[in-house]
This record gives structure tokens, sequence and C-alpha cells, in this order.
């Protein structure tokens, strides 16, 4: 599946804007050094998650908001892309 198709959904609405996507970055990821010149790059999985395949961690959008907390993030770390519940769950 490609990049492109990951991030469209039935009517082709996305979560949130490309702009958007192309400008967040990982809160975790960013702090290290190690993921190269540009840390943190997300990717929307099932159009409500940002996920990180830098740091593992997994952002939830919820009512078309970024929750953007490493402590967000970090909860769904070890939860599988295919298995990340839609639409997200509340705090």
């Amino acid at each position: 599946m490609s990049e492109q198709d990951q991030t469209m959904q039935g009517d082709n609405a996305l979560a949130i804007s490309e702009e958007l996507l192309e400008i967040l970055r990982c809160p975790k990821a960013v702090q290290s050094e190690e993921y190269g010149a540009d840390p943190g790059r997300l990717r929307l999985v099932k159009n409500s998650w940002l996920v990180s395949d830098d740091s593992g961690y997994k952002y939830p959008i919820r009512d078309g908001i970024p929750v953007m907390l490493i402590e967000e993030g970090e909860k769904w770390k070890d939860v599988p892309d295919e298995d990340l519940p839609v639409p997200p769950p509340a705090s």
C-alpha cells in the first residue's frame, strides 16, 4: 500500500492536513541525535494515529487534534499499528 493510500480513507478526508503532517515531529525522537538530521517524522495510520518510526511512539488524533504528549505516545508504543483502536479512546 502506498503512503498516499495509507493517509487516505473512505471519503478521502484526512484527519489532519498534509501540511501539518509535514511539520509535526515526535517530541520524544527530536530529543535524540541518534535519528539523523530530521528526527521524529510521523506517518498517518488508520487516519487516526500519528506514528514515529524513529521512537515507535504513537500519538492519537482526537476530534481532529493531534495529541502530541510524550506520555500519550508512550502508552501506545507496544501496540502494533493494525491493533490501534479507531477512534482513539479518550485519555
